[in-house]
């Protein structure tokens, strides 16, 4: 005879080792610190990447500006304008994309640990047949 909670345990099971559990347990297998780290560094890479686009097509965009006040100064302020632009957005995104995959990770943290205890919960059912 099947037991109906055992069932509905290991459909809950194994609906989550389907859909979320994947990229669950791929996130749970990095320590929280690591795994944000990891992101942040990437975010930083994409960044800079970005940055530097965009100021290609800025400075394209105003060359001829940019040759006719040809002078030390404005050189100097318009280099130190986008180190700082680049510093305010490296530190922004950086931010944003550590608070977020720290959630992530927390929250698939718990719903594995959740699984594990469902896990622990039907190993103890079986147990109890047994006997």
């Amino acid at each position: 005879m099947l037991d109906e909670e055992r069932v509905r345990l290991m459909t809950r099971l194994a609906l989550y080792e389907q859909t979320q559990g994947k990229e669950d347990f791929k996130i749970s297998e990095y320590y929280r610190k690591d795994y944000a780290g990891m992101h942040v560094v990437c975010s930083i890479i994409w960044t800079t990447i970005g940055y530097a686009c965009l100021a290609g097509i800025i400075v394209l965009a105003g060359l001829q500006a940019l040759l006719a006040n040809m002078s030390v100064g404005f050189l100097v302020t318009l280099g130190a304008v986008a180190i700082a632009g680049y510093l305010v957005a490296v530190i922004v995104y950086a931010f944003i994309t550590s608070h977020i995959y720290n959630k992530k990770h927390k929250n698939a943290r718990q719903r594995v640990k959740k699984y594990n205890h469902d896990l622990l919960k039907l190993l103890k059912m079986y147990e109890k047949e047994k006997r």
